[in-house]
C-alpha cells in the first residue's frame, strides 16, 4: 500500500499539539483545582510536576524500545494510555487521584512523542523534505503554547475544569484511530538484544536530575538534600555513559556526542527550551498580577509568540538547508538575547503594544533555534536508531523547560523575598470566605457594582500584588487600609518588633474600620476604580480571587 507521507505527518503533528497541550491547560487549572478538589501547595506542584517528571524518566528508554519493538505500535500503544489517564483526570475527586493519572499520562507521553520524530525520519529521508517536516512538527508543538491557554479558559468558563481533561483525551482517541489508519510501521532492521542495565541507568539518571531540579526551588539550591541528589545524578549519567561505551549493543551510542553538530544541537535546543519556559513562567504571572489580565486574556495576548514560533520553525529548516544551521541557530540564539534583554526592561507602565513586539522577537529567536537544531540532531542519528536520537532530543528540551521555569522561579523569589500573601492578609479574628476582614468585602453598595473587578477582597488582593511587582520590596510597603503591616528593615526584621522572626511580626486583633490619621477609609481604597476602567463579569473576579490566593499559597510555601 503506498503510503501518503503528507497525510502521516498530519497525524504526527497532531500528535505532538496533543502532548503539549496538555501541559498548558493543566497550569491553567490549578487556582480552580485549589477550589474544587481542596488542593494544597504541595497537590498542585505534583500535579504539574508528576507528568513532567514521568516524562523525563521514561523518554530515552521509551525511544529505544520504539526502534527495537516497532514505532507504530509504540505510537499506538502510548496514545491509547494518554487518553484512557486524560479521560480518567476529568473524573476524579481528589488531589492524589488526579496527581496519580498525571504520572501514568507521562508515561504514554514518553511513548508517544520521540515516536513522532522517529516515524518522521524515516518516512521523509531526504533532508531537503525532513526539514520542512520537522519545521511543520515544531509549528504544531508551538501552536500548543496558544492553545492550552485559550482552550483552557474557555472550557474553563463554560463547563468546568473536567472538561479540559476530556479535550485532551478527545485529541488522543482522534489521533490514535488516525495513526491506526494511516501511520507506517518501522523498526530497526538488525533487532540487537534490549540493553536492561542501560534502560536502568537512563531512567534513574533522567529521573533523579529532573527531580532535583524540581525540588531545588523548595529545598534551595545549595542545600544538602539538593547537592546529595544533584551528586547523585551525576554519577548515574557518569555511570550510564560508561556502560554504554563498553556494551557490544548499547541503547545509545555515547561516541554520537563527539559529534559537534549533534551536541552543539542538543545544547542549543536546551538553552532556547530554558529560555521559553522561563519566560513563558514570568509573562504569565507578569499579566496577571501586574497588568490585571484575566486568564483566558492572558491566554489570547499570548497568541504572538505562538505564530512566531510556528512560523519561524517552518522557515527556519528551510533556511538551514540552504545556508547551514550553524547561521541559522545562531541568529536564532541571537534574537533570543535581544528579546531577553528588551523584557528586562518592563515595567508596570509598560503596554501590550510593546510587550507583544517583544513576544514576536522572542518566539522568532525561539522557532529559528529549535526546529533547525532538531534537524541536525536527527540527520547525525541513523534511520535505524531515529528513536534513540528523537528521545534524546525530547529529554534536552525537558530538561531544558524544566530547568528554565526552576532557576527563573528562584530568581522572581530571591527579588521578591516577602509573599504576597503576607500583605494580603493576616491572621486575625473578623475574617470572611475570603479570608480577608468583614469591612474590607465587597459586595453592593454606594459606589460598588456587581462584578466591579477592582473593587472586594480579588481587588485588593490584585492591588496589593501588584505593589509588590512595582516596588520590588526595595522600600518599606504603604500600609494597607485600615491596619499596619510591618515592612521589613535592611537587617531583615519587622520595624517595631525589634529583629524578631517572622511570627513576631504578626499583628493583633484587627482594627476597626475608622479612618486613619492621613489614610483614605478602608471602604474608600477598596471601592476606588478608576473612571475609564471598565467592569469585569462575576467571573473575573472569582478567578481572580482563586488564582491570587494560590499564587500566595504556593510563594509562602517555597519560601
Amino acid at each position: 500500500m503506498k503510503v501518503n507521507r503528507w497525510l502521516v505527518l498530519t497525524v504526527l503533528c497532531l500528535a505532538a499539539f496533543t502532548v503539549n497541550v496538555a501541559t498548558m491547560i493543566v497550569n491553567i487549572l490549578l487556582p480552580t483545582l485549589t477550589r474544587e478538589l481542596g488542593s494544597s501547595t504541595r497537590d498542585l506542584l505534583w500535579i504539574v510536576d508528576a507528568f513532567n517528571l514521568v516524562f523525563a524518566a521514561l523518554v530515552l528508554a521509551a525511544g529505544s524500545l520504539s526502534d527495537r519493538f516497532g514505532r507504530k505500535g509504540a505510537l499506538i500503544a502510548g496514545l491509547a494510555i494518554y487518553t484512557a489517564a486524560s479521560a480518567a483526570s476529568a473524573f476524579v475527586h481528589e488531589s492524589n487521584m488526579l496527581v496519580f493519572w498525571r504520572a501514568v499520562a507521562g508515561i504514554g507521553a514518553a511513548v508517544v512523542y520521540p515516536t513522532t520524530l522517529s516515524l518522521i525520519s524515516n518516512v521523509f529521508p531526504d533532508r531537503r523534505e525532513r526539514a520542512k517536516a520537522i519545521g511543520m512538527w515544531g509549528a504544531a508543538s508551538g501552536g500548543a503554547v496558544a492553545v492550552g491557554p485559550i482552550v483552557g479558559g474557555g472550557l474553563l468558563q463554560s463547563s468546568g475544569w473536567g472538561a479540559s481533561f476530556l479535550f485532551c483525551a478527545g485529541c488522543g482517541a482522534l489521533t490514535l484511530v488516525l495513526a491506526a489508519l494511516w501511520v507506517p510501521t518501522s523498526r530497526d532492521p538488525s533487532t540487537p538484544p534490549l540493553d536492561f542495565p542501560g534502560l536502568l541507568l537512563s531512567t534513574a539518571a533522567l529521573g533523579l536530575g529532573v527531580y532535583t531540579i524540581i525540588s531545588a526551588p523548595e529545598r534551595g539550591w545549595g542545600s544538602v538534600p539538593t547537592l546529595c541528589d544533584g551528586a547523585a545524578a551525576l554519577l548515574l549519567v557518569a555511570g550510564f555513559a560508561l556502560w554504554e561505551s563498553h556494551v557490544r549493543h548499547p541503547m545509545l551510542d555515547v561516541r554520537l556526542f563527539t559529534n559537534m553538530r549533534f551536541t552543539a544541537a542538543s545544547g542549543a535546543v536546551t538553552l532556547s527550551f530554558f529560555a521559553l519556559f522561563g519566560f513563558i513562567f514570568m509573562i504569565s504571572s507578569y499579566a496577571q498580577f501586574v497588568l490585571g489580565w484575566g486568564v483566558l486574556e492572558a491566554g489570547l495576548r499570548q497568541i504572538p509568540v505562538a505564530l512566531a514560533v510556528a512560523v519561524t520553525s517552518l522557515f527556519g529548516c528551510a533556511l538551514a538547508v540552504r545556508i547551514g544551521t550553524k547561521a541559522v541557530v545562531c541568529l536564532g540564539l541571537g534574537l533570543l538575547a535581544v528579546g531577553f534583554f528588551w523584557v528586562a526592561h518592563d515595567n508596570a507602565g509598560t503596554g501590550y503594544q510593546e510587550i507583544w513586539m517583544q513576544m514576536v522577537v522572542v518566539g522568532s529567536g525561539m522557532g529559528l533555534t529549535s526546529a533547525p537544531a532538531t534537524e541536525a540532531i536527527m540527520g547525525v542519528v541513523p534511520a535505524a536508531k531515529a528513536g534513540i536520537g528523537s528521545a534524546v532530543n525530547d529529554a534536552t528540551r525537558e530538561l531544558g523547560g524544566t530547568l528554565g521555569v526552576a532557576v527563573i522561579g528562584s530568581i522572581a523569589l530571591s527579588i521578591y523575598p516577602h509573599s504576597p500573601g503576607r500583605v494580603v492578609h493576616r491572621p486575625g479574628r473578623a475574617r470572611t470566605r475570603a479570608g480577608v476582614p468583614r469591612w474590607r468585602r465587597g459586595g453592593r453598595g454606594p459606589g460598588r457594582r456587581p462584578g466591579d473587578r477592582n473593587g472586594g477582597a480579588a481587588g485588593f488582593r490584585r492591588r496589593a500584588v501588584r505593589r509588590l511587582y512595582r516596588r520590588r520590596l526595595r522600600v518599606p510597603l504603604r500600609r494597607c487600609p485600615g491596619r499596619a503591616v510591618p515592612a521589613r528593615a535592611p537587617g531583615g526584621a519587622a520595624r517595631g518588633h525589634g529583629g524578631g522572626t517572622e511570627s513576631d511580626s504578626r499583628p493583633g486583633p484587627p482594627r476597626r474600620p475608622g479612618r486613619r490619621r492621613g489614610t483614605p477609609s478602608g471602604a474608600a481604597q477598596a471601592l476606588r476604580r478608576p473612571a475609564n476602567r471598565p467592569n469585569g463579569p462575576n467571573w473575573v473576579n472569582r478567578t481572580a480571587d482563586v488564582l491570587l490566593r494560590c499564587v500566595n499559597n504556593a510563594l509562602t510555601y517555597r519560601r
